[in-house]
């Protein structure tokens, strides 16, 4: 106690500082998975992709990031088992942030797109495991985490597999796909709009003093998601048909079709991320203000300061700005060859997924969950549609998360007991 007393200011600018970071590193390597398909359809440039991303992510964050950032602050470790040493897990949760900030900067330069919920759970567990005891890991809270991580690619691959049979059947297998796709893509566009908003509003917002109730929160999603879908159909008047495009590839025109509808799958993506994996970089952080807050005092549950979440957001948003280029040319172009229609169905299965799991207080990775919705899409189409060289290379580095985020934080954990003990 006397430690956090004596060094308060210093472990708050240091949690600050790598909190930060790890915002940063989620931003370049995770926030490229929500923007990777868009860009990789070509339905987004880059630069389109970044402005949509700086928004919805920075929404998401703010909106609906505290539901999950309670499970990574107080679900993984017992506080019961720290209340006599509290700066045992200041300590850990620094060496995590900066364990997690690292291995994302490393995954980031190669491209890799890996979880960052993986790295920030490896490097908690990691310390928590060697610097106090095992006893101190609730090994149940990580398993579900864990289980979650094959049941969100899963879940996600399955919807993804079934809304693009439903383009197939609809759209593209028709006498005048055009015609139909202008007839059936509002319907995609209300189900996005509905979907986020109706998550959002009877999960998410409770932190921010808006508590709804279900009847009221599905009326006001309806209407959003009318909203949207009528925002969609006079950006659809357009489109018109291209003839010359048609002759090169038959579906060219449609295509336009579901590039406008990606605008909007794109956004749900962004926020869905912002929502879950602001958590990663801001768990940690809220733990350590709140044992330095009351003095050394490990408490089962903090308030969530809202300068935390701005700190967190702006971080995603400079990763994304200066570094989010690689893993978006993985994601968007590596593992299948993605169009618009098949990117919708990839992003919309993963932001279902997530914005579902985030508003559960589940933290599910983002990265399994759009990679198993690209993989569905692909298998829709056979087998062959898929890279699986490239889905073998991102599956290695995600085995090699777990560890490399544990090690780390292990080593920065009798770093700092050395420096401040």
């Amino acid at each position: 106690m006397n430690i956090i007393a004596q060094y308060g200011d210093i472990i708050i600018i240091l949690a600050c500082v790598f909190g930060f970071f790890m915002a940063w590193g989620v931003g370049a390597n995770d926030v490229a998975n929500a923007m990777g398909t868009s860009v990789g359809s070509k339905a987004l440039t880059l630069k389109q992709a970044i402005l949509i991303a700086i928004l919805f992510e920075f929404a998401g964050a703010y909106l609906a990031g505290g539901a999950v950032t309670a499970t990574i602050r107080k679900g993984i470790i017992d506080p019961a088992l720290l209340s006599g040493t509290p700066e045992l897990l200041v300590f850990g949760m620094l060496s995590a942030l900066l364990a997690a900030g690292i291995w994302l900067l490393v995954a980031t330069h190669y491209g890799w797109p890996v979880s960052t919920t993986h790295s920030i759970v490896g490097a908690i567990v990691g310390f928590a495991a060697v610097g106090i005891s095992v006893d101190a890991v609730n090994w149940a809270k990580v398993s579900k985490i864990v289980a979650s991580w094959v049941v969100s690619p899963v879940t996600a691959g399955f919807f993804a597999f079934f809304l693009f049979r439903s383009v197939q059947k609809l759209i593209l297998d028709t006498e005048d796909p055009f015609k139909n796709a202008k007839r059936y893509v509002p319907m995609y566009i209300f189900m996005v709009g509905f979907i986020i908003s109706m998550v959002t509003f009877t999960k998410g917002l409770k932190h921010v003093g808006l508590d709804l109730s279900w009847t009221n929160s599905a009326l006001i999603s309806i209407g959003v998601g009318i909203l949207t879908m009528f925002v969609g159909i006079v950006m659809l008047r357009k489109v018109k048909v291209d003839v010359a495009a048609d002759r090169d590839y038959h579906f060219a025109s449609v295509e336009k079709v579901f590039a406008v509808l990606m605008m909007f799958t794109a956004c749900a993506m962004a926020f869905a991320h912002g929502s879950n994996d602001v958590a990663n970089a801001v768990g940690p952080l809220a733990a350590i203000v709140g044992v330095v807050g009351s003095g050394g005092e490990v408490a089962q549950k903090t308030a969530m300061p809202v300068w935390i979440l701005l700190l967190g957001g702006g971080g995603i948003v400079a990763g994304l700005v200066m570094y989010g280029h690689k893993v978006i040319a993985t994601v968007g172009n590596n593992i299948t060859e993605l169009t618009p229609s098949r990117g919708f169905a990839a992003t919309l299965a993963a932001a279902t997924t997530v914005v579902v799991a985030s508003g559960t207080g589940l933290p599910i990775s983002t990265t399994h969950t759009l990679v198993g919705a690209v993989l569905g899409v692909g298998l829709a189409r056979g087998l062959a549609a898929l890279n699986l060289r490239v889905v073998g290379t991102i599956f290695v580095s995600w085995v090699i998360t777990l560890p490399a985020g544990a090690l780390l934080a292990i080593m920065f954990f009798f770093m700092f007991k050395g420096m401040f003990v």
